[in-house]
C-alpha cells in the first residue's frame, strides 16, 4: 500500500489537520467571561468531578479500542487502516473523540475549511493575558481572528514558511494586527536555522523560549503531516526516536504516537473529516481528519474550579 502522504501534493498525510485546540500547556494562569455562562456544563457537581467521570469513561473506551484491535487484527500490525475487502471500520474508529468537554463547544472561524472546534472558549475570553500559537496559516486566519475579537487579552504568534503574512482577517484589522506576530518559519522536531537552511525550522520548545512563554492557551497545528514528528519530540522529552512521517500510514506507528498524546494528558473531544479534500479529489478514501483536544493535566482554566472574574459587557 503506497504511503498515505503520497496521494496528493496538497494534503500529504492521513491526519491532515491535526488541530490542537484548547491545549493548555504547563498550566497556571488567570481567567474571564463576557459572552458565555462560565459555569459551563458541569452543573450538579464540581468541574473536578465532571473531569473524573469523563476520565473513567475514556479509560473504558481504551479497553474497547483494544477489543476492536483484537477483532480485526488480532494485533495492530495486521490491521489495514482503510480496508477495502468488506471490513466495516476505518482507522478513525480506533481513535474516537470519546472525552466530553465539560464546557461549551464552539465552532470558531469560517464554517467551512479553516474553522475549528474549541472547548471552553468562555474560560479563555476573560484572561487579561492569553497566548495563542498557530502553525499553518495558508492565507486564511478566520479562526485566529475570531478568538482575538472576543478575547482582547490574547496575543497571536503565527508560523508558516509558505506565505508572507496572516490572512486578511487579521491583516486588515488594525487592533488584531497589533496583537499578532508572524514569522516565516516552520515547526519541526529540531532546530534548523543556519544560513543554509531554507526554510528555517524551530522546535516548539525553542519558539516558546524565544518568545518568553512557558504556557500556551490555544495551540493550532495544521502543517500537513509535520504534526507527527514535531509534537512527538515536544511531548517525549527523551526524544528517543523522531520517526518519519512516512511510517504513520500504518496502525501500529500511529497508535504508538497517539498513545503518547494520551499519556501526556491530551483527550480528543471532537473530530471532523476533511470533506473538502474528498470533494476535490474524487474517489479518495477518508484519510484526512481534524481533531480537537483538551489537556486534562495541570491547574489551568479548563480544569480548574476557580471562579472567573466578571467583566461588564457594553451594549
Amino acid at each position: 500500500m503506497p504511503p498515505l502522504y503520497s496521494r496528493h501534493p496538497r494534503f500529504t498525510i492521513a491526519l491532515l489537520g491535526l488541530i490542537f485546540i484548547s491545549i493548555l500547556l504547563f498550566a497556571n494562569s488567570e481567567p474571564h467571561d463576557p459572552l458565555f455562562n462560565s459555569a459551563g456544563l458541569h452543573r450538579g457537581g464540581s468541574l473536578a468531578q465532571s473531569l473524573a467521570v469523563e476520565e473513567v469513561r475514556y479509560q473504558k473506551f481504551l479497553d474497547r479500542r483494544q477489543d476492536l484491535i483484537r477483532k480485526w487484527g488480532p494485533t495492530p500490525d495486521k490491521i489495514d487502516p482503510f480496508p477495502s475487502h468488506g471490513e466495516f471500520y476505518t482507522l478513525w474508529d480506533f481513535f474516537l473523540p470519546y472525552f466530553r468537554c465539560p464546557h461549551h463547544i464552539d465552532r470558531v472561524g469560517v464554517m467551512g475549511d479553516g474553522g475549528k472546534w474549541v472547548c471552553g472558549l468562555e474560560r479563555i475570553i476573560p484572561k487579561k493575558k492569553c497566548v495563542m500559537y498557530s502553525f499553518g496559516i495558508n492565507g486564511e486566519s478566520s479562526f485566529e481572528a475570531d478568538i482575538m475579537k472576543v478575547a482582547p487579552g490574547c496575543e497571536l504568534y503565527g508560523y508558516d514558511f509558505s506565505v508572507n503574512s496572516f490572512g486578511p482577517e487579521i491583516e486588515l484589522e488594525s487592533d488584531l494586527k497589533r496583537r499578532s506576530h508572524f514569522f516565516s518559519y516552520g515547526l519541526g522536531p529540531k532546530d534548523a536555522f543556519t544560513p543554509a537552511d531554507n526554510p528555517k525550522f524551530y522546535s516548539l520548545r525553542t519558539l516558546m523560549a524565544r518568545n518568553g512563554h512557558d504556557f500556551i492557551d490555544v495551540l493550532k497545528v495544521d502543517i500537513e503531516g509535520g504534526e507527527f514528528d514535531s509534537l512527538e519530540v515536544f511531548i517525549d522529552t527523551s526524544a528517543r526516536i523522531a520517526r518519519s512521517v512516512q511510517s504513520m500510514g500504518t496502525l501500529p506507528k500511529f497508535l504508538e504516537w497517539w498513545e503518547k498524546l494520551e499519556t501526556a494528558g491530551l483527550r480528543p473531544f471532537f473530530f471532523e473529516p476533511n470533506l473538502v479534500y474528498v470533494n476535490l479529489v474524487r474517489g479518495v478514501r477518508p484519510e484526512l481528519i481534524e481533531y480537537a483536544f483538551i489537556n486534562i493535566r495541570g491547574s489551568h482554566e479548563l480544569v480548574s474550579d476557580r471562579p472567573l472574574p466578571r467583566r461588564r459587557i457594553s451594549q
